[in-house]
Parts: structure tokens; C-alpha cells; sequence
């Protein structure tokens, strides 16, 4: 029976320090995300790869402000989301400044 308890409890405290770590994953993302936009920026920026970079740059402050004023989970989901989607646009840039 203990055994059965302290397994429960194990399980109930992993699962608590698992959802807290998602919850501050934020920024480390926003970090990524900015760092990636910086070397796009870095490289050869055309009109075309303007546009990425300014969207991602848009996206990024979106992602700010959902962390920022983050009151639950979703809205931690929403500025994970939207950062990784900055880095898309970021990563894309990089991509298309390499022939």
C-alpha cells in the first residue's frame, strides 16, 4: 500500500514540474526567435527577404506580449506558438539569401 502511495505521489510531482517547465519554455523560444531574426538580418537582405524578416519581427513583439500578460496555459501556448512561427519566417529568410 505505501508503495502504491509513493508511486502516486511521484507521478503527481513529475506531472507538476513538468507543466511548470512548459510554462516558462516561453523565453527560451522568444530567445531563439530573436536570435534567428538577428542573423537574417546579418546576411544579404533583399525586398523579398524583407518582408520575412519584418513579419517574424512582427510576430516576435506578438509573442512578447502574449508572455507578458500570460494569465494561463494557452496563453504561455500562444507565445510559444507564435515565436517558433517567427523562426519559421526568420529560418526561411536565411535560406533564400543562400544561392
Amino acid at each position: 500500500m505505501k508503495g502504491i502511495a509513493a508511486l502516486l505521489l511521484s507521478v503527481v510531482l513529475v506531472a507538476l514540474v513538468a507543466s511548470a517547465s512548459l510554462a516558462y519554455n516561453c523565453p527560451v523560444v522568444i530567445k531563439q526567435a530573436e536570435d534567428t531574426i538577428k542573423k537574417a538580418e546579418a546576411g544579404k537582405v533583399s525586398p523579398e527577404t524583407r518582408q520575412l524578416i519584418e513579419e517574424a519581427k512582427k510576430l516576435l513583439a506578438e509573442a512578447r506580449g502574449h508572455h507578458e500578460s500570460a494569465k494561463t496555459k494557452r496563453d504561455h501556448g500562444d507565445a510559444v506558438r507564435k515565436a517558433k512561427t517567427a523562426i519559421a519566417y526568420a529560418e526561411e529568410a536565411i535560406i533564400l539569401q543562400n544561392p
